[in-house]
């Protein structure tokens, strides 16, 4: 009998607009092991694993589990038969605990009523067969980023999944936690479950994964085990040429001209919640400061702060020793701050609108773009076709929905935006999130360009700290909404150290911190 747990032959899908997303795909897992889906952003990864979950039918191919064949109607339908997803963006309701999460749509009775107490006891049974660490009575909403994804996990395995999709499921957790994962999606294998890992962390896919699939342009080009090739030769297949893993960058010249002075920056949320709490730092020209933390500890609040996504009531900002407080976007970005917001589909795009239209909504107004109360069509079109070529937005046409784009697309299609808009600071929030390696070696590339060729000012705030350190020039962190440590020199700390200031196990005196930032 085969090992073969999964097999999907000759996948093709074609979307209303025309645009083919899965050409004769064809995927398939063995029992009991982790295998690595890669690809770049729009290879046809996220469709692949729609069809493999019922979110979508295929136009052509056939789907396989335990060699029979299936027609998922819905992801119900793939549930029942034994397929579960862990989708990168958590589908939790914070005000629940842990425990109401995990039975949710399957609840426990009582003479009619929600037993919460069997509840409990049924997800207590399920953390210790897979030795997760949960207490099944906690909030949601008080529970880190790491355990969280572990009652994602457990959701599907109370549903009987056999095989589990993981979404970029590294993408938020520290060092620690990814590391605690690992050592749980290994026993989880061990035990007969087999695991699709998504995944743009070649490291991590080397380190976890058996055997892997590489989507490049909606087609399958390579297919084979992990331990027979190098991070570089993966990275190749995907992006189809030669990827430099590494960041290089020149030591920043010139002195320390403070562009950005954030000062005593605080804000309580409207359950009284401190999310920040008196958080000062500079920016300064030509120099990058990178912020580390666990998700949940200010660092979103602090980028919306800075570029008016949320009003200023506590402390100030300062561009340039111009206060920015009560000014709205429009103002702030003329007043030379660009933003790549950390939720690009709600704050970073309008998905209803052209990719032409994204493009030129910080400028269409500007006399370039504008004769009297017209738009200047052969100017606006000229331009965004060009923006589109340089930073290799994949999309079928400049009038294309932008909602039509994957999602590394149309984080490409920002960074187009805010890197040509002639800022003097960009707060540039989970940037790469996401992204593959080819589209991330390119925006991290510019990032530095920026910084020491036009003498911008960056805050980089991000989750993935290889980033962080190979990035910034210097490293705050920040935890419980206040900064718990200063780096002034990036090269000087490690993930590892970093990730013990992140979860708190380490921390600098605010003594230390006040001298370290001046």
């Amino acid at each position: 009998m085969s090992d073969t747990i999964l097999s999907m032959e000759n996948i093709t899908k074609v979307y209303p607009n025309g645009f083919v997303a899965n050409r004769n795909v064809s995927f398939s897992c063995k029992k009991g092991t982790i295998h690595a889906l890669l690809g770049e952003n729009g290879a046809g990864k996220t469709t692949l694993m729609k069809i493999l979950f019922g979110f979508l039918i295929p136009d052509e191919g056939r789907i396989l589990v335990k060699g029979q064949p299936v027609a998922f109607k819905d992801p119900q339908d793939a549930i029942s038969h034994g397929v579960g997803m862990v989708h990168q963006h958590f589908m939790l309701v914070d005000e629940l605990s842990v425990a109401e999460n995990v039975v949710l749509g399957m609840e426990p009775l009582r003479h009619g009523l929600f037993d919460m107490n069997k509840a409990v006891s049924v997800t207590d049974e399920l953390a210790r067969k897979y030795n997760f660490d949960l207490n099944p009575r906690a909030l949601v909403q008080e529970c880190s980023v790491g355990v969280k994804q572990k009652i994602e996990i457990l959701k599907a395995l109370l549903r009987g999944a056999e095989i589990l999709i993981l979404d970029e499921p590294t993408a938020v957790l520290t060092p620690q936690e990814t590391k605690e994962l690992f050592v749980e999606l290994k026993k989880l294998r061990d035990m007969g479950h087999t695991i699709v890992f998504i995944s743009h962390k070649l490291n991590e896919v080397k380190e976890l994964c058996d055997d892997f699939t590489v989507l490049r342009s909606g087609r399958t080009v390579a297919v084979g085990d992990t331990g027979d090739y190098t991070e570089q030769q993966l990275s190749n297949m995907m992006v189809g040429r030669n990827v430099e893993l590494v960041v290089k960058k020149e030591k920043p010249e010139g002195g320390r001209e403070q562009v950005v002075e954030v000062r005593s920056l605080g804000y309580t949320s409207h359950t009284g919640k401190k999310l920040l709490d008196d958080v000062s730092f500079s920016l300064h020209k030509h120099r990058i400061l990178g912020v580390a933390g666990v998700e949940g500890n200010g660092q979103s609040q602090l980028g919306e702060l800075m570029t008016g996504l949320r009003r200023i009531t506590h402390g100030d900002v300062l561009v340039d020793g111009v206060s920015i407080k009560g000014k709205n976007v429009r103002s702030i970005r003329k007043a030379g701050v660009s933003n790549i917001s950390e939720d690009r589909m709600k704050y970073g795009s309008a998905l209803t609108m052209s990719v032409e239209e994204n493009i030129i909504a910080d400028r269409y107004f500007t006399g370039r773009y504008s004769k009297g109360i017209r738009l200047d069509r052969k100017a606006i079109r000229s331009d965004v076709d060009e923006l589109i070529r340089q930073f290799k937005v994949d999309c079928p046409a400049r009038d294309a929905l932008a909602g039509m784009l994957s999602g590394g697309n149309i984080q490409k299609m920002i960074v187009a935006r805010e890197f040509t808009s002639n800022s003097k600071v960009i707060v540039a929030n989970q940037p790469t999130r996401g992204i593959d390696v080819g589209s991330t070696e390119f925006i991290r590339n510019q990032l530095i360009r920026l910084a020491r060729d036009k003498g911008v000012a960056v805050l980089l705030i991000s989750a993935d700290l290889t980033e962080v350190l190979e990035v910034s020039d210097s490293i705050i962190v920040m935890s419980g909404g206040r900064i718990t440590a200063y780096f002034e020199d990036a090269s000087a700390v490690n993930e590892m150290e970093l990730g013990e200031y992140m979860l708190g196990i380490k921390r600098m005196t605010d003594e230390q911190i006040g001298r370290a930032l001046g």
